[in-house]
């Protein structure tokens, strides 16, 4: 059974309240879990103590059960110091495509051929 630790949305209508849970990677978001862990509510303050409570020893007995955490519980892990830090891809968003990149280069061409004259 492929087990996940992840996260398990509760609350009302832009009022978000998540459950961190351990369940079977074939169940719903929000459908049967095994094990409550602990809690994450986004609306509080980042700073606050509240806002993610685990219970650090089941999670560590559900990692070495072979549970995969979903990246947003990867990094509560992290930022608790149950894990170690991952190398994440940079994705490069920012850069414009290939078509806009050869019309820049082309367009600092023309500047630079006026200029040289």
């Amino acid at each position: 059974m492929a087990m996940k630790i992840r996260l398990a949305r509760g609350g009302s209508k832009k009022r978000p309240h998540y459950a961190i849970v351990a369940s079977d990677s074939r169940m719903p978001r929000d459908g049967r879990f095994i094990e409550k862990l602990g809690t994450y509510n986004p609306l509080l303050p980042k700073d606050s103590e509240d806002r993610v409570k685990m219970d650090m020893e089941r999670v560590q007995y559900w990692l070495g059960q072979g549970a995969q955490p979903t990246d947003r519980v990867a990094r509560f892990l992290e930022a608790a110091g149950a894990k170690e830090k991952t190398e994440r891809k940079n994705m490069k968003k920012a850069e414009p495509g290939k078509k806009a990149q050869q019309r820049a280069e082309e367009k600092a061409a023309k500047a630079a051929a006026p200029a040289e004259e």
